[in-house]
């Protein structure tokens, strides 16, 4: 993967930061240290898959820092050691910047790296098969949580509610009995340019929404041997695919690959440690 997905907008990078610096640097203040210049630099103190790298260094300019070198932009692997990002300015920025760029690269660097080796895993078995990650993503997070698993080499399952057709058996029960295949229709009229999906419970509700016409069958927590045998049962004329979903991980990533799935649906990533990033703050 490579290039940045996207930069989150300076008014969310300023709202991070005034989070932690609502008032000013009372310690930085109070020492009389704030004019003096000085140097902060970001290395990877663990092996990883950075992201936000670049929110790092707007967080820097946004308050008169200057970056000095290059930056390593977010999808790329790096060796513990590695610099990520070097600033200079005046001391009072430095540690104004310091703690939320660093924290916001770890988590964000965490969640990248997880969904890398999601991907990395499940690849061995089938390089063509798809990696989605959920909208579990904590509330509020959605720009940076979506920037990182870009960075990591999957892609969103859904950004919302408002653009996909997921159909679960909480919709179903609100049917009235309708004939699977009707209501593929009814969908299919009304948004006709989006796919159809349906969580199944079992392999008789797989071939029933298969032979509906449903686009993607999604498998909600099935063994790799049950998404093996409904594979089977799909005609290979079909153009439907296969979405196992629910404790997806890289642990297991490859056997679902090799069981047939044509997609893989995980929540893993959002809920991966943080990777470490070391920071050294010196005075020049």
């Amino acid at each position: 993967m490579t290039g940045t997905p996207y930069s989150l907008p300076d008014s969310e990078l300023e709202r991070l930061l005034d989070e932690d610096v609502p008032c000013g640097d009372a310690t930085t203040f109070s020492l009389g240290i704030g004019d003096q210049p000085g140097r902060l630099v970001f290395r990877a103190r663990q092996a990883m898959v950075v992201c936000a790298s670049e929110e790092a260094r707007r967080m820097g300019e946004l308050h008169g820092l200057r970056c000095v070198g290059n930056v390593v932009t977010s999808g790329n692997r790096l060796s513990a050691g590695e610099t990520i990002l070097t600033l200079e300015g005046p001391a009072a920025a430095l540690h104004t910047v310091w703690k939320t760029a660093q924290t916001f690269m770890e988590y964000l660097s965490g969640i990248a790296s997880c969904t890398a080796d999601i991907v990395a895993a499940a690849r061995v078995e089938n390089p063509d098969i798809g990696i989605a990650c959920t909208r579990k993503n904590f509330p509020g997070t959605k720009a940076a949580a979506i920037k990182a698993i870009l960075a990591g080499g999957a892609s969103p399952h859904r950004l919302s509610l408002s653009e996909t057709l997921l159909i679960f058996a909480e919709h179903r029960a609100f049917l009235g009995g309708e004939a699977p295949r009707a209501t593929v229709q009814r969908l299919r009229r009304a948004w006709p340019e989006r796919a159809i999906v349906v969580e199944v419970g079992d392999e008789a509700e797989a071939l029933c929404w298969q032979q509906a016409g449903a686009d993607i069958l999604q498998l909600e927590k099935m063994p790799v041997a049950t998404v093996n045998r409904i594979k089977g049962l799909i005609p290979k004329s079909s153009h439907t695919r296969i979405a196992a979903a629910g404790g997806i991980n890289s642990a297991n990533a490859e056997d679902y690959a090799r069981a047939g799935a044509d997609i893989l649906v995980t929540s893993a990533p959002y809920f991966s440690p943080p990777r470490d990033v070391a920071v050294t703050l010196t005075a020049l």
